[in-house]
Order: structure tokens, then sequence, then C-alpha cells
């Protein structure tokens, strides 16, 4: 059952009076419970596409549905909604809040969707748990090494359940051994169900998705595929 639909998706930029065109027209559709890896070089579209698969950014023109929900044409209120409830998003950058504890970080999106703070407080104890952090609760960030820092932010991004989980360069920052364990997570979560895509420019990291889809110039490179 497909979960991502893309039709003829365009997105432009303007720097100044210049129109820069990030994606091209991409026509794409993932499965549910595929694991996907989205590579091409720098400037090529890959996180434009990322960012429009997540609900993080808009098309200037095309179709992008997301199960069966035509989302392209929805304004950004709506989108932060939907976000929430279906997309877990994890940056190279973590993008943790670095005053908060990694446990509150994790409650974040629990907040946002109106749980309790008992419920808030079980859940993203039981998700630390399972990324092998129940002891660091009540750690900051700076406190921890990349390696953790990023199953925190994997931790945020599953806390509430979602089916897809988006992953921008997630071993960019890290050491060899801490992007192995980073993946070793990922590769959990698909086995679990979860539909994860991935983006990286790292062949080592794409070989361990299922598929592996090139973008160049804003476009679906097929004949990388073919070869």
């Amino acid at each position: 059952m497909e979960i991502i639909k893309t039709k003829g998706l365009i997105k432009d930029y303007y720097l100044g009076k210049v129109k820069v065109r990030a994606l091209d027209g991409i026509d794409l559709v993932i499965e549910a419970g595929e694991f996907v890896a989205i590579m091409g070089p720098s400037g090529s579209g890959k996180s434009t596409l990322m960012h429009i698969i997540g609900c993080l950014d808009r098309p200037s023109a095309g179709e992008y549905h997301l199960d069966g929900d035509l989302v392209s044409a929805l304004p950004k209120s709506a989108l932060a909604g939907i976000r929430n409830r279906k997309i877990g998003f994890v940056f190279q950058s973590f993008n943790l809040l670095p005053h908060l504890s990694i446990l509150k970080n994790v409650e974040l999106p629990l907040m946002y969707a109106g749980n309790s703070a008992r419920a808030r407080k079980q859940q993203a104890e039981r998700i630390l748990d399972s990324v092998g952090l129940s002891d660091r609760l009540k750690h900051k960030p700076n406190e921890l090494s990349g390696g953790q820092r990023q199953r925190v932010a994997i931790a945020r991004a599953i806390v509430n359940t979602p089916s897809i989980l988006l992953a921008d360069e997630p071993t960019g920052n890290l050491d060899s051994q801490a992007g192995g364990d980073i993946l070793e997570i990922f590769s959990e979560l698909h086995r679990a169900g979860n539909t994860v895509i991935m983006v990286t420019h790292d062949a080592a990291v794409a070989a361990r998705a299922d598929r592996v889809i090139n973008i160049r110039d804003g476009l679906i490179d097929y004949g990388d595929l073919a070869g």
C-alpha cells in the first residue's frame, strides 16, 4: 500500500530576483513499510524533497499525497498537525533544546499533542529506555556524546509513534561506531513496521536501505538506478 505519492513536484526558491529550481518535477511512490535511502550530490534537491515529504515545506507546484490525502495544498498550520501525528524527523544537527533535560526534550512532541504530564513522562521514559538511555534521563544534551544525542533525537522523533520516520544525514556528525549503532536502530524500527526514509551522501549508509533513490538536478536519476 502506497503511503507517499508525489506527482510533478516542483519547488522554486528566489535568491533576490533570481529563481532557483530545487525540484523539477518529481514523480515518486513509497510503499508503507519501506526503508528508502535518497542520495545525490550537494544541491541536487534531496533535502528539499525530504522537507516537503516531512510537511516542513510546501511545493511550488505538483501534488503530494500522504496516506491518500492531498496535503500539498494545505496551509502550513494544517501541515504542522499532520507532521506531529504521522511523521518523525531526525536531523544531522540533532536540534535538541540545550536548556532541557533529555527527558523533557523527548516529552515535547507529546506536550504539543496535548498529553497529560504523567502520560508524557511515562512514554518518554519508555522510548528512551528502548534506545538505551534510561540512565541519562536528567542529563542535558551537552553532557552526552554525539551518538547519545542522536539517540535522543530518534527517541523524540518516535515518541508519538509516527508511521513515517525521516532522517536527514543522521550519521553525518558521528564516528563509524556511533553511526553504525544509529543505523541499527533505524533497521529495528523498519523491522517493526515503520516506513523509514533517509537522506545520505554515503553509499555504505544507503546500502542498509531496501531501495535507493538517486536525485540529480532536481530530478530522479533513473540512469543511475538502472546502472
